[in-house]
């Protein structure tokens, strides 16, 4: 326990100097994102910022690894996939990609990740559990770059989620100091993030995040402590907004893969409010959420499945009335 504060602290203090230099990076390589019709912000701000939290998570990571001969295998295979997830968010700040390459990619990664959490699981998994866990890997990577439009919010998310899970206990020792380490990687970044973004975390940064979000629920799913319909809850804040935004935007027949500003949290900052009461906002709901399950699994097991379909229909419904508000408020100031 005391090992992994002390990693915790100095990752956070790594994080926050390597965000410094990440800073100085992206606008010595002129990696910057302008205001556009389809950005959130007023201002050229850098990108990339994600590569400090990533190369703590990967060098504290591959530590822990070493000190636990359990868990060095599956933790070493799921940190390479990470480090894939991570990679192609990198090359893709500096020239952007095609879609398809990114997709690749991230397919790679989740089944390298899906392998090594199998590596350690008893009974083994079944096929179809495999492939729903590697859809998860992959859906919540790119649930994450979607998401990250505005200030703080994807970091914000991150965080809460992180936090969730280690207070939920439901972690082996090994993935417990991983997801800490990780909690205070985000940390160490987030005042850059806060409360106006002095650089934002780019695809490295996003992809990284909900891949190291999908890796520790699954994980959690994986040792028996969470049942997996909760395993929704904590991420049903960019679940419900990625969800029905990528549901609209293909029912209407646009090119759902595009950069856009149709998510609720997009809106939201176009009728006025700032960038860090709408990821406040978020983050309460994420908390909320999050709080609720953890007392069901410990009080309530019975009323998994049907309380986890009341949040998320409830979150769907508030989602489409918020959102037909804000567009007829659009309408009327035109």
């Amino acid at each position: 326990m005391t090992a992994t504060i002390v990693l915790s602290i100095g990752g956070m203090l790594v994080s926050a100097l390597l965000t410094v230099l990440a800073i100085r990076y992206a606008e010595h390589r002129r990696m910057l994102d302008h205001p556009g019709p389809r950005r959130s912000h007023d201002r050229p701000t850098p990108r990339g910022g994600g590569v400090a939290p990533v190369l703590v998570v990967l060098g504290g990571g591959a530590w822990l690894a070493s000190q636990d001969a359990g868990a060095t295998t599956s933790v070493a295979m799921c940190l390479c996939g990470f480090a894939a997830v991570a990679a192609i968010g990198w090359v893709d700040d500096h020239r952007p990609l095609s879609p398809v390459v990114r997709l690749v990619v991230h397919i790679a990664a989740a089944v390298a990740i899906t392998l090594g959490l199998c590596a350690m699981q008893q009974p083994a998994l079944s096929p179809v559990a495999i492939a729903l866990a590697a859809f998860v890997v992959v859906g919540l990577v790119n649930a994450w770059n979607f998401m990250d439009g505005i200030d703080a919010l994807a970091t914000s998310q991150a965080a809460v989620v992180m936090a969730a899970l280690l207070a939920g206990g439901w972690m082996t020792a090994a993935w417990q100091g991983l997801c800490a380490l990780a909690l205070a990687a985000i940390v160490g970044f987030l005042p850059f993030n806060l409360p106006r973004a002095r650089i934002f975390l780019g695809d490295i940064g996003s992809g990284a995040f909900g891949c190291l979000v999908a890796m520790f629920l699954l994980r959690a799913v994986c040792s028996g402590g969470m049942p997996w319909p909760l395993a929704m809850l904590p991420v049903s804040a960019f679940l419900i907004d990625a969800g029905m935004t990528l549901l609209l935007r293909v029912v209407r027949g646009k090119a759902w893969w595009r950069p856009h500003r149709e998510h609720l949290y997009q809106w939201l900052v176009r009728s006025g409010n700032s960038h860090g009461q709408v990821a406040g906002w978020y983050a309460a709901w994420t908390l909320s959420s999050s709080i609720l399950a953890i007392a069901v699994a410990r009080f309530a097991p019975a009323v998994v499945l049907p309380l986890t379909l009341a949040v998320l229909v409830s979150g769907g419904s508030l989602w489409l009335g918020l959102r037909s508000r804000l567009w007829k408020d659009a309408r009327k100031r035109r």
